[in-house]
């Protein structure tokens, strides 16, 4: 199996931990970039950060929805209208439940839709949760097998 390029796109540093650990675990090659808020993953994808380079295009992003500076439905519709970076899968990862939101993703041609889970007894448990719903989808998608999400 060929190296994965991934961007996650989550200003949560809880989550992004999680996405970390899932992703080690999961035994599959990977490289994972990270951008705290869509302006800085759309500065990262079209090369206009320290050390990033030009032409970067990972392989699938990983977004949330509810950031500060530019949001995930601002980043989507950016990163759609833009010839070279449109083709990119993107997988929404988010808390929102909300019918509005998904119907706009859809529109903007997402691969999937994964509502993340919300209630966590502490901080722990909020990181094992996570972790453990992020490792069961990243395996599917990087594996293929997401038909079934």
């Amino acid at each position: 199996m060929t190296k994965k390029v991934i961007l996650l796109v989550e200003d949560d540093e809880l989550d992004v931990i999680s996405v970390q650990r899932s992703l080690k675990r999961l035994d599959i090659p990977y490289e994972l970039h990270t951008a705290f808020n869509g302006i800085e993953a759309l500065q990262l994808l079209k090369g206009e950060t320290e050390g990033s380079e030009p032409g970067f295009l990972p392989d699938m992003i990983l977004l949330d929805l509810n950031m500060p500076r530019m949001n995930g439905l601002e980043f989507l519709s950016a990163l759609r209208s833009d010839v070279r970076l449109r083709g990119i899968l993107v997988y929404v990862l988010t808390t929102s439940n909300e019918q509005a939101d998904r119907s706009i993703t859809e529109q903007l041609g997402v691969s999937g839709y994964l509502i993340k889970p919300m209630s966590y007894g502490s901080a722990y448990n909020r990181v094992d949760s996570m972790e453990h719903f992020v490792q069961f989808h990243l395996r599917n998608i990087l594996t293929g097998n997401e038909a079934g999400l």
